[in-house]
């Protein structure tokens, strides 16, 4: 029987192209294949993991993260395998490895293409085998869990590079999930800022020309970055309107230096409708019968498209 869906979004979207990758985390999380998520620093594919982890039969059981990169070979086979007591200087406790604390749920593998090539043997023999063996301890023992790996890097070059197992990248793409830079999905850029701007501890919004600067920038650190830059903003904003010298010198210099409109200044068309509609609501103080006629649509119009924006937080029940 299939799942219910997650009791509250974990991932805020508005774009075409999300919705097309969370619809994918939906139906590979229905599964039990494994599940490979690939895309840029900052892009939320921690995120997404535990979104696909939300879908899943084992939603109920653990999710256990392992971020493969923040931890040297030795410490990160103690770290997934665990390790007996005495098996080396200072193990003065038996200690139980992630595998087997996500026993029956999800373990994810954060940044899985940093692992060595001896710790990318030792992964492939459990999955292989579906037994690990703790270090220091020759008895194996039995692990059902479900794999989720994360990389920023291109396993396929690095494969031809020596560097990542060909075995292994079969074994972990069953189902690969591409997470597009945030460039490429400037929809959700309106929906992310208006999410993080709840966290101000006063009441905020972004003018006309702050939003500008947001849909221009090109935001390399994406997601993440969009967070920090709105905090940047509601810290150091003393207005109610968070302009564009409020928010950081490397976005103000992107926008003083698009002065001609080219093609870059585009943007989508579902973008601009939000961004309309989010600015007659605010004007007629969340009343939708009154911001339909600023828009001079029909109400049920303008009902569906709230809907389909989310933006149904600032509106006023009528």
């Amino acid at each position: 029987m299939a799942k219910s869906p997650p009791a509250r979004p974990r991932i805020i979207s508005a774009s075409t192209q999300m919705t097309r990758v969370l619809e994918l985390a939906r139906r590979a999380g229905e599964s039990e294949a494994k599940v490979l998520v690939t895309g840029e620093s900052g892009v939320g594919k921690d995120l997404l993991a535990r979104e696909t982890h939300a879908w899943s039969p084992r939603r109920g059981r653990p999710f256990i993260a392992v971020n493969c990169a923040g931890f040297p070979e030795t410490l990160l086979e103690s770290e997934l395998f665990g390790h007996a007591r005495g098996s080396f200087t200072g193990a003065d406790r038996d200690r139980s490895g992630k595998l087997q604390l996500a026993n029956g749920g999800t373990l994810f593998l954060d940044e899985v293409g940093e692992m060595s090539l001896r710790m990318q043997a030792l992964l492939l023999r459990f999955l292989e085998s579906g037994e690990i063996q703790t270090v220091g301890d020759a008895h194996p023992q039995t692990i059902s869990v479900r794999l989720i790996a994360a990389t920023n890097r291109n396993l396929p070059q690095r494969v031809a590079a020596g560097e990542f197992r060909e075995d292994l990248l079969y074994r972990l793409r069953v189902i690969e999930i591409e997470v597009p830079p945030l460039r490429e999905r400037p929809g959700d850029i309106p929906a992310l800022t208006e999410f993080f701007l709840r966290k101000s501890p006063r009441p905020l919004a972004f003018s006309d020309a702050a939003q500008r600067a947001l849909l221009r920038y090109r935001w390399p650190g994406n997601v993440r970055e969009l967070a920090n830059a709105i905090e940047h903003a509601y810290v150091l904003s003393t207005k109610p309107l968070v302009t564009v010298h409020d928010l950081p010198e490397i976005i103000r210099r992107a926008s003083r230096s698009s002065l001609d409109v080219g093609d870059d200044e585009i943007i989508p068309l579902e973008t601009a409708e939000r961004a309309l509609i989010t600015k007659a609501l605010r004007a007629a103080k969340g009343n939708q019968a009154r911001a339909a006629q600023m828009l001079r649509i029909e109400r049920h119009r303008l009902y569906r498209k709230i809907r389909r924006y989310g933006l149904q937080s600032l509106t006023q029940p009528e």
